[in-house]
């Protein structure tokens, strides 16, 4: 796929490809003007001039756009005139190239150089009469490469390497093809690592991979997977990739020594055990695999009566070698006998399909059937198998009973292209498990803005109308095939842009006349389009400064263009919302707080009370006429403040019986006590002294003694005395005592 973001950024072997036609051009054209100069008349002598056609091999860069015939070179006989014209015949003549009378060549269609590399041309000049005037001469024009291809591996890459091998030990060539010329830096290819790199090296040029270390050990690690990537243009940093995953298997030599599971071993021989029967095995411990387990046993000191034999998995048995005469049962043995060996079955691990899993998903997109991952349990009880990944925050979700993987979010290419994890394979309910190496490619989708790429735009004040100012490129950071394009997005009667179809643009003076002087900054806004499925679109203010320059066009003082700010629609919208919404908050609030302080408002029209200073003190009950300023109290009881309730008190009354009995003021005041504890609209009692006043139909009338102060009470209190002890003193207090001459209690 060709990627024409390769105009934007020229590569050095394109910049010398350019100078070097560039070079062409102008030594055709200084031979072109030699042949007109006139001859020099220094001698009388003549010459033959030599007729011969003067060119070089022409050149023409591959995928340049076409919107009108460009011109490539041009054809010179020392015999053209006035009458005469040029003639071409060829591959591509007449319809690719063509030419002029004047011999001048022009290029009218794009040409790719992966599909054909060169075109072989005749030239010729004729007359008038289509006469042959100089002979037919051959030449050849080359379609030069630009870098419109990536690296492509084209196959898997499987590979061992035995253990302990040592450093730079070969294991495996990576090679990855490209369909640029291979002669230039667009088919030059620059192999790395991404992973794997620990233990492995990779030959940038050749992509040979290596041992870096010779601690390889297959008892600690059996296998490697190394991500490894191609790159053109030698590796830097705008060149096409390509990834592949190797899968590097470790194989097993005897590095270990065969041991003894214990130093000591006792055997229980009877006296009638036959010649050749095994007493006992003596296991041995070897970490290397069964083919490189091979221990020799010997006996020391040597001996007729017992042997060493070598059992089938390579342990040791020690072998009866007496034969005791004459044998018991010589008249009877039994020499043969029929051997039936049972083959029991080993639980195995689970056997994945495949031994790595590649799958492609598209970004930004939540994909619930991404691939299957699918393992068995090769045993004959074929158990259940049960799947997970165990990275916790790995962005692919797998089905545990069927191995399907899903997205659990959304990926993201310009963050990570490749997501690697293993798969864990495992028999239900608790039997061996396995793992698998899994790798998704992200594919690319146009989900990113363009973006400006520009250094510094200035105008100097002698520049005149017509002046290109500036280029101005983009930057994409998706993956595909731009094809930018600038506008101005307001017309600007100082400047215009000219697309110059090569993802660039210039900027262009209309009128020239700026000064340093002039106070007014310069800022134009462009719009730039990538040409992507859907085309993605941004927009970005670019300041331009005015300069004094001098007469090669480097400035010497500058006056720096200032960036108006401006606030988008949406940023407005988004203010205003949360001043709405901090209103909104704040009047809810300061109408809770005036419906608290109505409800203490209403609460000290209903009750009279004053605030506590010290808390949890004993109060001196009605004797206590000191404490408190009560005179406030009985004002406010005789100018009639205290009648304007209507209804019940703040508290329920408690109607007395008609005969009163001892205990009925103690449950009124537990009763009054559990009200206050359940009423949350009312201030806790420890902060305040509340005065209460007996309701009319109460038959004890009022317990204050806000009336007693200084006049005589004509109430009956005797019947304080039948509630008790506890109402002692207030029957004293209040109780007719036989002293009528009284007029206070106190």
């Amino acid at each position: 796929m060709m990627r024409q973001s390769a105009w934007r950024q020229m590569t050095a072997p394109e910049l010398w490809m350019g100078l070097f036609a560039l070079a062409l051009t102008l030594s055709l054209t200084m031979a072109e003007h030699m042949d007109q100069r006139p001859a020099l008349q220094t001698s009388p002598v003549l010459h033959r001039h030599k007729r011969e056609w003067l060119w070089n091999n022409l050149y023409v860069e591959e995928e340049r756009p076409t919107y009108f015939q460009y011109y490539l070179g041009k054809l010179k006989s020392t015999k053209s005139g006035d009458r005469t014209h040029y003639v071409i015949e060829g591959e591509g003549a007449n319809t690719i190239f063509k030419v002029d009378e004047k011999g001048d060549i022009f290029v009218t269609e794009r040409l790719d150089r992966e599909v054909k590399s060169k075109y072989h041309l005749s030239a010729k000049l004729v007359d008038t009469s289509n006469k042959l005037v100089e002979k037919v001469e051959d030449f050849v024009i080359l379609v030069t490469d630009i870098n419109d291809n990536d690296p492509v591996f084209t196959k898997s890459f499987n590979a061992s390497i035995k253990e302990r091998s040592k450093r730079g030990t070969k294991v495996i060539e990576v090679t990855a093809t490209d369909a640029d010329d291979p002669t230039t830096a667009n088919g030059e290819l620059d192999y790395k690592l991404l992973e794997g790199g620990d233990f492995f090296n990779i030959d940038s040029t050749t992509g040979i991979i290596t041992t870096k270390y010779e601690n390889l050990d297959r008892e600690t690690q059996s296998s490697y997977v190394v991500v490894v990537q191609a790159q053109d243009l030698r590796g830097i940093k705008q060149g096409g990739t390509a990834t592949t995953s190797v899968s590097i298997a470790v194989s097993d030599i005897n590095d270990n020594i065969a041991t003894f599971t214990k130093s000591s071993y006792v055997f229980r021989v009877k006296e009638d055990m036959k010649r050749g029967q095994r007493i006992d095995t003596m296991v041995l411990e070897d970490r290397d695999e069964i083919q490189n387990k091979d221990p020799i046993f010997t006996i020391a000191p040597s001996s007729d009566i017992f042997e060493m034999e070598r059992s089938q998995i390579k342990d040791g048995n020690l072998m009866e070698n007496h034969l005791q005469s004459p044998a018991d049962n010589k008249d009877n043995p039994l020499i043969k006998a029929q051997v039936t060996i049972q083959v029991l079955d080993v639980d195995e691990q689970p056997e994945f399909s495949k031994s790595i899993y590649n799958f492609n998903v598209i970004e930004e997109m939540m994909v619930n059937n991404i691939g299957v991952v699918s393992a068995r349990d090769p045993d004959q009880a074929n158990k259940a198998i049960r799947y997970s990944i165990e990275d916790k925050d790995s962005p692919i979700g797998i089905n545990p009973i069927t191995g399907q993987l899903f997205t659990v979010r959304k990926l993201d290419r310009e963050l990570v292209a490749n997501h690697m994890f293993q798969v864990k394979a495992k028999e239900e309910p608790n039997g061996l498990e396995s793992f698998v190496n899994v790798n998704i490619l992200v594919i690319d989708i146009n989900d990113n803005k363009p973006e400006l790429s520009i250094e510094e735009i200035f105008v100097c004040e002698n520049d005149m109308a017509g002046t290109v100012i500036g280029t101005i490129s983009a930057t994409d950071k998706d993956d595909h095939l731009p094809a930018f394009s600038f506008t101005l997005v307001k017309p600007n009667g100082n400047f215009s842009v000219i697309d110059n179809n090569d993802n660039t643009s210039n900027i262009v003076l209309k009128h020239g006349g700026f000064s340093l002087e002039d106070s007014r900054d310069y800022v134009i806004e462009i719009g730039i389009s990538d040409g992507g499925r859907p085309p993605m679109s941004s927009i970005t203010s670019l300041p331009i400064k005015v300069c004094r320059c001098d007469n090669k066009r480097i400035h010497t003082q500058c006056k720096a263009a200032q960036l108006k700010m401006g606030v988008s629609v949406h940023a407005l919208i988004v203010i205003l919302v949360c001043i709405l919404t901090i209103l909104v908050i704040v009047i809810l609030i300061a109408m809770r707080k005036r419906h608290q302080k109505d409800a203490l408002v209403t609460l000290g029209k209903s009750e009279i009370h004053e605030q506590l200073v010290t808390y949890d003190e004993e109060g001196g009950g009605e004797m206590d006429t000191n404490g408190y300023d009560v005179s406030i109290l009985t004002s406010a009881r005789n100018d009639g403040s205290m009648s304007m309730r209507q209804g019940p008190s703040l508290y329920a009354m408690v109607k007395k019986p008609p005969t009163a009995c001892k205990g009925d003021m103690a449950v009124m005041i537990e009763v009054k006590k559990d009200e206050a504890d359940h009423d949350r609209d009312e201030i806790p009692y420890d902060t305040l002294h509340i005065y209460g006043y007996e309701g009319p139909e109460s038959l004890a009338g009022s317990l204050s003694s806000l009336d007693s102060s200084s006049t005589g009470s004509n109430l009956d209190y005797d019947f304080l005395n039948d509630w008790g002890p506890r109402f002692r003193t207030l029957a004293e207090l209040y109780g007719v005592d036989g002293s009528e001459g009284s007029d206070s209690p106190y």
